[in-house]
């Protein structure tokens, strides 16, 4: 990887595959299996290559916008990954009214933001459709567009089936499994495609328990050598809690200029870069509940917060050219001292680079507003971290270098000027929105009317041709606005 801002679609899509089954509360083989279903299922029913390839793309990116709508989820159903898990298993109790109604916002959001993921990555038109349209059915009952058929994309049924069939046969057995797919015939899925499932699931799913599955899919056209963006899968990351807009794009940069001031070799600072990127993937296992909570955890739910980073490292194994990447990330929350998770090492055990990665996390975390806490400043910042370096958690010397680069002492290449232009009042709303303040709250810290942040926040929508702040927070950090 020459460049150190794009990797290999594959490790993209494969990074944004992981972290939605983990926010689904899935196995993490859940949509590389999908995918292997879903192409089959496109290829019997008579598709071509690109149908079998978009087929595979939509399965590994159905879950792509989870992340986005992970704060409704929690207030919905109070634990955003055991209530999505719940529900994909059909072990949630029915909804009410009230609870139906608020799960349309929640598909929109979830589609939007999938759709403009396919769109940024470049992976065509008839995958960003089914995304868009993923949850959409036959019948025209589906959402959030109610389209029905023949204006459901085809690929939306084959991704719907495989995903149906392979967590229901692992939930409940295949029978069941089955049973309720045909109990949906021309209602959520076209009798035809039933048919053809009913006829070939055993045997498709027998043949996963021996399928290499990641070469597999590496193999397939459409899954090559094409770059992209690695900031994307950052940006998406962040989005499971809106006060972490731009975290990831904070710790890798500053990880990298940190690395720099210490004289680390290019190649190690791009490393750094990239991990600091893919820092947060195992956040997306745990239920937001968590992270909000102002108060002392209890031992039960601490130790699920240890386990974060160990889901970071198990990501390693999705990746051809990120794994390095990934397994340094997994180190993040490591201290000098031991008192770090989730391997808890010590001493001359964490590398120089494991050691500026934790530091340039928690700089970025102390520096950044909290539910439970304003941002600190520069000056108390620096005195937190270097009290830690004294009470031996941290390197203090590259806490040194670490402060330096964060006091810029270093200058950054200016991001490219983005196509999209903002004036400065819209840009400062759109930094609030970003963070989670609803409208009432920007104009309180920008001291304008509600009705003008009505205002601008509709000029943001249409200069960045989306509808939902979460895909407006995306498109942000993707195009250099914030």
């Amino acid at each position: 990887m020459q460049n150190p801002v794009n990797v290999p679609l594959n490790d993209a899509v494969l990074a944004l595959a992981f972290v939605g089954d983990l926010s689904m509360g899935q196995p993490t083989d859940h949509s590389l299996r999908t995918a292997r279903l879903a192409s089959s299922l496109a290829a019997e029913a008579g598709g071509s290559i690109p149908d079998r390839v978009a087929a595979s793309q939509v399965a590994l990116l159905r879950w792509s916008g989870c992340t986005a709508n992970a704060s409704g989820f929690e207030q919905l159903l109070g634990d955003d990954v055991a209530g999505r898990d719940a529900m994909l298993t059909l072990t949630l109790p029915a909804f009410d009214g009230q609870a139906r109604a608020g799960i349309l916002p929640l598909a929109q959001i979830h589609c939007e933001v999938s759709g403009d993921i396919a769109s940024m990555l470049g992976l065509g038109a008839e995958v960003e459709a089914g995304l868009r349209n993923v949850f959409e059915a036959y019948d025209g009952n589906g959402m959030p567009g109610r389209i029905g058929h023949p204006h459901v994309p085809p690929v939306v049924y084959h991704v719907a089936l495989a995903s149906d069939l392979e967590i229901l046969s692992r939930a409940h057995g295949i029978d069941t499994a089955l049973a309720y797919i045909a109990g949906f015939a021309n209602a959520r899925y076209p009798a035809a495609l039933v048919a053809l499932v009913s006829q070939h699931a055993k045997a498709w799913l027998e043949a996963l328990e021996s399928a290499p599955l990641l070469a597999e899919i590496a193999a397939l056209p459409g899954h090559g050598a094409t770059e992209v963006a690695l900031p994307l899968v950052g940006d998406v990351i962040d989005l499971k809690l809106p006060w972490l807009a731009g975290h990831s794009r904070q710790v890798a940069e500053l990880a990298k200029v940190s690395a720099a001031m210490q004289g680390f070799d290019a190649d190690l600072q791009n490393c750094l870069y990239r991990a600091g990127l893919i820092h947060g993937v195992g956040r997306a296992a745990l239920p937001n509940r968590l992270w909000n909570n102002p108060g002392r955890l209890p031992a039960s739910d601490w130790e699920r917060v240890r386990l974060m980073p160990y889901w970071t490292f198990r990501a390693a194994r999705h990746f051809r050219q990120l794994g390095a990447e990934a397994e340094l990330a997994s180190y993040a929350y490591e201290r000098l001292d031991g008192s770090g998770y989730y391997r808890g090492l010590a001493g001359d055990a964490l590398s120089g680079a494991q050691r500026t990665l934790a530091v340039s996390t928690a700089w970025v975390a102390l520096r950044s507003r909290r539910p439970w806490r304003a941002a600190h400043s520069y000056d108390d910042a620096a005195v937190l971290l270097r009290s830690e370096a004294a009470q031996g958690r941290f390197d203090g010397q590259i806490v040194e270098a670490t402060l330096a680069a964060a006091r810029g002492d270093k200058v950054r290449a200016l991001p490219s000027r983005s196509s999209v232009s903002l004036s400065e009042r819209e840009t400062e709303v759109l930094r609030q929105i970003s963070l989670g303040e609803s409208n009432k709250e920007v104009a309180r810290t920008l001291a304008i009317s509600p009705s003008t942040v009505r205002t601008h926040v509709e000029n943001i929508f249409r200069k960045l041709e989306c509808s939902t702040r979460a895909a407006a927070t995306l498109k942000a950090f993707t195009l250099g606005l914030l």
